[in-house]
């Protein structure tokens, strides 16, 4: 069975002249003019790339970063999923550079086993950090996931400090307890042997380590990232109880946080509630990313 297939429907449509670029050497150089480059390489492998999306009167200063991550169970998905809300985002926080990622996605025949998701998004962050002088953007970074994408945002930003450390996390509805996605199904969608693949077949008897290191909720210190989470009280695939178990971790450790549950909505949801999720994002942001 497929893991996580993530159906957050579209709202926003908007239409995209870019071309296409196969490395930052092409990147427009004149900061003052908004750039956009698409499937720029940050590894060898075909599925390690990102679509950037610089703004116009960028510097090194000023300019933010967001990095968007895709959802689709770690073995679906795709950085187009996510292309429709890029304009949206660049409406509410004009002062963003936007990466949105691929990464290597797990298969059925045990190619791309976890941590393969894990490392790729470390690298695109890294790779993102490394040129950021040439993209003239600062070192404040902002993740935002989806689903399985929240789940490797929230690893990324509470795992790693270094070469950068991670300023925010947009958590839409991603789990941070691998292990209890394992042990309490939130449906028969997501059975434990569709996460037991993930890891070669190993549960939380048997790769108890693995289970541990793919967990984000591990890795809450006091100084993790200020997050804000949004989940569905009818989501067939993520428990509403990881969200007030992540919340619990980080009310305990002071970290700066919010969660936004929305009673009747599933994974992923439109119309009124999406529009009060954005505004939701960009008061988070502006408030606690200087």
């Amino acid at each position: 069975m497929k893991l996580l297939i993530w159906s957050l429907c579209l709202l926003f449509t908007f239409q995209m002249v870019s071309c296409q670029k196969n490395g930052i050497e092409d990147i427009v150089s004149e900061t003052q003019t908004a750039s956009n480059q698409l499937n720029v390489a940050y590894g060898a492998d075909a599925k390690q790339n990102m679509d950037i999306y610089l703004p116009a009167n960028r510097t090194s200063a000023t300019t933010k970063v967001m990095i968007m991550i895709h959802g689709g169970g770690w073995n679906e998905g795709d950085k187009a999923d996510l292309t429709t809300y890029v304009d949206t985002l660049k409406a509410l926080l004009p002062s963003y550079a936007i990466f949105n990622i691929n990464y290597r996605l797990a298969t059925q025949a045990g190619a791309n086993l976890f941590p393969t998701q894990e490392n790729d998004v470390k690298a695109a962050t890294e790779f993102i950090y490394n040129n950021r002088n040439k993209f003239a953007t600062s070192d404040r970074m902002v993740m935002l996931g989806v689903s399985a994408g929240a789940h490797l945002a929230m690893l990324q930003a509470y795992k790693y400090t270094s070469p950068v450390r991670v300023r925010a996390v947009v958590n839409f509805f991603g789990p941070s307890n691998i292990v209890d996605m394992y042990q309490n199904p939130a449906s028969v969608l997501v059975p434990p042997s569709a996460i037991a693949r993930l890891f070669g077949g190993g549960t939380p008897s048997t790769a108890a380590e693995a289970y541990f290191q793919a967990s984000p909720i591990n890795f809450i210190t006091p100084q993790t990232a200020a997050t804000i989470t949004l989940q569905g009280g009818l989501d067939p695939l993520i428990r509403p109880q990881q969200q007030v178990s992540l919340k619990a971790k980080l009310d305990a450790g002071n970290i700066i946080n919010q969660y936004v549950f929305y009673p009747t909505e599933t994974h992923g949801w439109t119309g009124a509630n999406l529009t009060n999720s954005f505004l939701r994002i960009q008061t988070f942001l502006n408030t606690n990313v200087q």
